[in-house]
């Protein structure tokens, strides 16, 4: 039995009738679509390296310790893998149905993970849409997930469980809560013990000490600015019930290239370029791109190297304003670096560390009732959610299929009607765009947007026309279907 941390409690909370807040990927394989039966035999092969796939969260009564994971005693793999065909192998029927399996919400009755196999694809091929609730997972492990849950090999042999599974007994109410009272005790009895510890430190070290509480007090002040609104615009507004999701890709040599050329780093290059999508699409809403309409949440993990392969939240954030005034391409990078650099000399990550850390050490039944305010208070702090996380640095293969793509999706609330998801596999970075449907129908743009902007900072660099996210894939459909 293990106890959440009070960030996953927060992800859990934030999943309502409006929110599905399940960090998922769209991974397109070659060809052909192996039957269902070999996808579960090659998955159920894994399931010994990820405990966590056969756990479900248990409240505590009365809130007084944060949800607990416990083996599902009826865990059924068919249960999280589903399969669903195409009408037409065509772009459009592939984007609807995954459009329509990602505003799903996952059965918090279940594990709170789904894999769906879409067949029907062109050229062969098939995908798989997998779904896993942030509550157990952030960028980073999500990552880590899938990398675990693949080969790396057609031929690899997957590791078999060295014996059957069997579920840990389910805690009854009393072990539940006396177990609850019991952290809560050890922890205060910890925080006591940590006092004289914690003034000898200051006494041996007191500018050592005295620095890391400044650092900490100008990263809280940095986190503080998202209390002052942003410009008002259409970016920000209720959400619906459904979401549309749309990627594209970028070549990593060329974007390499462009750091190189023009400076700043790989993701001040990925914000500029999300920054004049976001641009393209005020302006083609006849809005006016005015400084300070667009505030973004840059999540940093804060996860240590030993920390890799552990699925939980261990993440961060910075808050930066995207320069969508400004036109020229490179004008927009060079701001961007700098808004960037300032974010992280505040040390707005390490102050987001400190947060959560006190967050831990909160009564949950005290913590709760801000969740709820803070999630349920309708407010104009944030635009949008911009996540890059490095992908798996090999190529994978699911039931001896290769993978071609795995497009990143990062799922929004409150009040954010686009996020944006990047990662790196197969020398290419991927975007993934998620929107609310209802309020975004014009996604369109915002993504063709992405690849104009990467295209202006490769021909500054360059001098050369940049290779198209479009003729990349006919490229590469040719190459595969070779």
């Amino acid at each position: 039995m293990d106890r959440s941390h009070s960030l996953d409690a927060a992800f859990l909370e934030l999943d309502d009738d409006q929110s599905a807040l399940h960090i998922a990927s769209v991974a397109i394989f070659a060809g052909p679509v192996p039957s269902q039966q070999k996808v579960e035999a090659a998955l159920a092969r894994r399931l010994v390296l990820v405990p966590r796939l056969r756990q479900q969260l248990m409240t505590v009564p009365f809130a007084l310790g944060r949800p607990v994971w416990v083996d599902d005693p009826d865990f059924a793999l068919t249960s999280h893998l589903r399969r669903t065909a195409l009408p037409e192998p065509t772009d459009e029927a592939l984007h609807e149905a995954v459009d329509r399996i990602l505003s799903e919400h996952l059965d918090h009755d279940l594990p709170l993970w789904e894999d769906v196999v879409v067949e029907g694809l062109s050229r062969g091929r098939w995908a798989l849409v997998t779904k896993v609730h942030h509550t157990m997972v952030d960028g980073i492990a999500g990552t880590d997930l899938l990398s675990t849950m693949l080969d790396t090999s057609a031929r690899a042999p997957s590791p078999a469980p060295a014996a059957p599974w069997s579920p840990d007994p389910r805690p009854g109410l009393t072990r539940l809560v006396g177990d609850a009272v019991k952290s809560q005790s050890r922890l205060r009895v910890t925080e006591l013990r940590a006092l004289p510890r914690a003034a000898a430190r200051v006494a041996r070290h007191p500018r050592t000490v005295a620095a890391k509480a400044l650092r900490t007090g100008r990263g809280l002040l940095g986190l503080a600015s998202a209390a002052m609104p942003t410009g008002p615009s259409t970016l920000v507004g209720p959400l619906g019930i459904d979401r549309t999701y749309r990627w594209s890709e970028i070549d990593l040599a060329e974007a390499l290239q462009v750091h190189e050329q023009l400076g700043g780093t790989l993701n001040d290059l990925v914000l500029a370029v999300v920054t004049r999508a976001f641009r393209d699409l005020l302006i083609s809403r006849g809005e006016v791109p005015a400084p300070h309409a667009v505030r973004c949440l840059v999540p940093v993990s804060v996860r240590r190297a030993d920390q890799r392969g552990t699925f939980d939240n261990q993440v961060s954030a910075l808050l930066t304003t995207l320069p969508i005034e400004l036109d020229d391409a490179r004008d927009r990078l060079n701001e961007v670096a700098v808004r960037m650099r300032a974010a992280k000399a505040a040390h707005e990550a390490e102050a987001g560390e400190w947060v959560t850390r006190v967050a831990d050490a909160v009564p949950p039944a005290a913590l709760t009732p801000f969740l709820h305010l803070a999630f349920r208070v309708p407010h104009r702090n944030l635009t949008t959610v911009v996540t890059n996380v490095p992908g798996p640095s090999e190529r994978l293969f699911l039931a001896g299929r290769r993978m071609l793509a795995a497009y990143p999706y990062v799922p929004i609330a409150d009040r954010l009607r686009i996020g944006v998801a990047i990662t790196s596999y197969d020398d290419r970075l991927l975007f993934g765009v998620t929107a609310d449907l209802a309020s975004t129908p014009d996604l369109g743009v915002f993504v063709q947007g992405l690849e104009d902007g990467f295209a202006e900072l490769v021909t500054l660099a360059t001098g050369k026309p940049a290779r198209t996210a479009r003729t990349d894939r006919r490229t590469r459909a040719t190459r595969t279907a070779r």
